[in-house]
């Protein structure tokens, strides 16, 4: 699944690092940014993106220019979580879950299917994603959370900007993922932009954290084929999505958890031996505190009559004999 997004680049960042060479030509181009009204809603760059917030992608410029070559690219900003050409009333209250959309089915949905016949292909741009691993059987504040990012060169960290580069050309390798989208119109007339997520079941080593993962366009030559439409069929496009295998991920604190925290330690790496909650504390308790608390449960049971054997008892018991004892006492001060 993909539940959140890390994108901290501007626009002009994103230029830079969504570079392309068309049709085989040398020389790379470099797609624009349209900026959209998008009744409203903005892009702002987070470290933690959450559905229904605005994040630039990448589509054929064919759709917003009869003049243009389909293989031309812009980055227009839309809102995640697609809102459908035929919805009536608030945008907002829908009442669908359009955050991702499963592959099986997809071309025959409802929902989905016009948007692809219609050759809405999207690519969705981030740094990395995060991830809640499920396949263990933990309640959702339990889980431990990942951020999931594509290999970069050696020197680069993700989670330190400084290390990207991008001022001299830029290492920085984003994550590229195969989405669909629609547009919208208010009363108004005005249009909003939106984008679901593709997603497929998941293979590999990431199937350790979760059953689905986002449908990654892992070369150039499948980005260039998911966006040019009028080149590529939707059957066959539909084809190029297949699991991806270079990924990398680390786990991270469920700060990540609240989708209005944004600040830069969402994709911190978790240091070892630290607890995921964000307290800094390792979870580990002292035996001190240990034993006070078996004092503290053994008087209340004395005091309520009941003079039971507690589980915590022979775990205090154990540490009590592993206790080091001195073999000779001790002299007594006031013996000569």
């Amino acid at each position: 699944m993909c539940g959140r997004t890390c994108l901290t680049l501007e626009p002009k960042e994103l230029e830079s690092c969504c570079k392309y060479n068309k049709n085989g030509q040398n020389k790379p181009k470099q797609p624009r940014y349209r900026n959209e009204f998008n009744c409203g809603k903005k892009y702002v760059p987070s470290f933690n993106v959450a559905p229904t917030d605005v994040t630039p992608v990448l589509v054929s410029a064919l759709h917003f220019d009869e003049s243009a070559d389909s293989a031309d690219r812009l980055l227009v900003p839309m809102m995640w979580g697609m809102v459908p050409r035929w919805h009536k009333g608030d945008f907002r209250k829908h009442g669908l879950t359009t955050n991702n959309c499963r592959l099986e089915g997809l071309a025959f949905s409802k929902l989905y299917g016009p948007p692809l016949a219609s050759g809405q292909r999207c690519v969705i741009l981030c740094e990395g994603f995060y991830e809640w691993q499920t396949v263990k059987p933990l309640k959702p504040s339990e889980r431990a959370a990942f951020y999931v990012h594509a290999p970069q060169a050696e020197k680069v960290k993700m989670e330190d900007k400084s290390t990207w580069q991008l001022e001299t050309g830029g290492q920085l390798q984003l994550l590229r993922i195969a989405g669909l989208f629609d547009v919208w119109n208010d009363e108004n007339g005005d249009k909003l932009y939106s984008y679901t997520v593709i997603t497929f079941e998941t293979e590999g080593q990431f199937a350790s954290i979760h059953h689905r993962s986002p449908a990654i366009l892992e070369t150039d030559a499948q980005v260039a084929d998911w966006l040019d439409f009028k080149r590529v069929p939707a059957n066959r496009a539909l084809n190029l999505l297949q699991p991806c295998q270079a990924l990398k991920w680390y786990r991270v604190s469920n700060v990540v958890n609240n989708s209005r925290n944004k600040s830069d330690q969402c994709n911190k790496p978790l240091e070892q031996g630290k607890s995921g909650d964000g307290s800094g504390k390792s979870g580990v308790v002292p035996k001190s505190k240990m034993m006070q608390s078996w004092l503290i449960v053994k008087k209340r049971k004395h005091d309520e009559g009941e003079e039971q054997p507690l589980a915590l008892e022979g775990t205090v018991k154990q540490e009590l004999k592993t206790e080091p004892v001195d073999k000779k006492p001790k002299p007594d001060p006031d013996v000569p």
